[in-house]
């Protein structure tokens, strides 16, 4: 019969925790002893009776092995009505975080705040498939021996931990697919999936189904995409002769100066046939929008669509590919993709991009009332400076953070967007709210208005991942769950 373990450090404070025992089930048999003992202690044993009251209190401290992986999750309904998030511990599940639960009623779910975010499924569009766990050749941690050294045991600790991810990844891509398989696909289920990233060669078909462009209904996309695209080529026949005309010659040379200087770093929207490609997509939708027309940064908004639907017919690096390499139907079909989807989105941010602007306007108030909510110091810190939220986040609402970070990142970013009701128009708001407080250390550090503006105009995030958008989203939503009314001057209700 083994010892039960017991703490052997002394202190006078009282320890905090519940005397039962873990499994309830069994029975209470320090507290039979204890009950016990007081009856039938003789006279005089004060030190056994003084162990056994101790090592009653500090029962729970010996947790069995076996109920040591416990299950967090927060149950977002109840964060909105309270502002706190709520903690459920299951000690009987398995360690892995579950996923198939994320989305109870209309909300994802959420990462509790002092806990590292779980490593959500990675959707890099630009690498290629990770393997599974057999073909790595990854095998289960060996049983611990007196012998095994501290190396051997950490190496078997990240290969369990490699396993674990590769699961998760293998189910997440799982979920998709039979999504994706079904003749209708369920565009809430679709949507709660693709939250939390979309693997790379679902993301054309997903963005376009989510966009509004593609339906939903398998026998009904062929005919549809070939109408699309065969409307967007006849825009093109009918319109983008106009570009010399005088009424449109401003219109057109502004896109033209502007194409060259959309992401230069990028070898892609170098390339003559990619350029020529943008200036149409831009110029007709200009000409065919005439009450906001065409607005420095919208040139940006079009490169995260053509290089996702490029990447159906590219394999590797999207961004270094050698697209001479590819058929004119090829090119044709994915510039009336990018044209469609973009005008979708345009439709939702309007506002953003008519005189003066006044949508990116009042997101830009709304930001500053919210972070001094969020961190009043901050806020105190930037005025103190004269730093106005118009000189650094004007450009985060005019280009939706794409010149903050890589446009792999903005990638990952935009499966959120779309997944979220109203998610370049709203939720957007909270995830530069989150986005400026990440860097709220910092900020408070810097002493003047130059050395502010410097660090805000050249972000440290050229090195960000998947991982980095997954935490930056969800805290996002954890803040719109604190704040849901934060963007009601945009929303156009009082």
């Amino acid at each position: 019969m083994s010892e039960t373990p017991t703490f052997w450090k002394k202190s006078n404070i009282k320890h905090p925790g519940s005397i039962k025992r873990v499994n309830s089930n069994e029975p209470d048999t320090q507290h039979m002893l204890k009950k016990n003992t007081r009856k039938t202690k003789p006279s005089g044993d004060d030190d056994e009776d003084k162990f056994v009251e101790f090592n009653n209190k500090t029962d729970d401290a010996w947790l069995d092995d076996s109920n040591t992986d416990l299950e967090f999750s927060i149950n977002p309904t109840e964060t909105v009505g309270t502002g706190l998030s709520k903690l459920n511990i299951h000690p009987s599940l398995p360690r892995d975080l579950k996923v198939s639960k994320h989305h109870q009623g209309s909300r994802p779910h959420l990462l509790p705040r002092q806990l590292s975010p779980p490593s959500y499924p990675t959707s890099d569009l630009y690498s290629p498939p990770r393997p599974t766990a057999s073909s790595a050749g990854l095998s289960s941690p060996p049983a611990s021996t007196n012998e095994g050294t501290a190396e051997s045991r950490h190496s078997a600790v990240r290969s369990n931990s490699d396993i674990s991810v590769m699961n998760k990844e293998d189910k997440h891509i799982a979920k998709f697919q039979e999504i994706l398989q079904s003749d209708c696909p369920d565009l809430e289920s679709l949507r709660k999936r693709t939250w939390f990233g979309c693997p790379s060669h679902h993301r054309p078909i997903v963005w376009q189904m989510l966009s509004g462009y593609l339906p939903p209904n398998v026998s009904r996309r062929s005919e549809t995409l070939d109408r699309k695209r065969g409307e967007y080529w006849r825009f093109v026949a009918q319109y983008f002769k106009t570009r010399h005309d005088a009424n449109f010659s401003s219109l057109y040379h502004q896109i033209h100066i502007d194409i060259p200087r959309t992401n230069p770093a990028i070898a892609l929207f170098q390339h003559q046939k990619v350029q020529e490609a943008f200036e149409r997509i831009l110029y007709i939708w200009a000409y065919r929008n005439p009450g906001s027309g065409y607005v420095q940064g919208i040139n940006d908004l079009v490169t995260p669509f053509y290089v996702v639907f490029l990447g159906q017919y590219v394999e590797g690096n999207v961004e270094t590919a050698d697209i001479s390499q590819l058929t004119d139907e090829t090119l044709a079909n994915t510039e009336a993709d990018t044209y469609w989807c973009l005008s979708k989105l345009l439709d939702n941010l309007h506002d953003n991009y008519t005189f003066a602007q006044p949508g990116i306007q009042m997101k830009v108030h709304d930001l500053r009332r919210l972070v001094n909510r969020m961190d009043g110091v901050l806020d105190a810190h930037l005025e103190r400076n004269v730093v106005e939220y118009l000189q650094f986040s004007f450009r985060w609402m005019n280009n939706l953070l794409m010149r903050e970070m890589p446009l792999r990142c903005t990638i990952r970013l935009w499966d959120t967007y779309m997944s979220e009701p109203n998610g370049f128009s709203h939720f957007h708001l909270y995830v530069c709210a989150k986005f400026l407080t990440k860097w709220a250390k910092v900020i408070k550090s810097l002493p003047d208005f130059q050395a502010i503006m410097l660090f805000l105009q050249s972000l440290p995030t050229s090195r960000w991942s998947d991982d980095d958008i997954a935490e930056l989203v969800s805290e996002a939503f954890q803040l719109k769950c604190l704040f849901p009314k934060a963007v009601t001057a945009v929303a156009g209700t009082t």
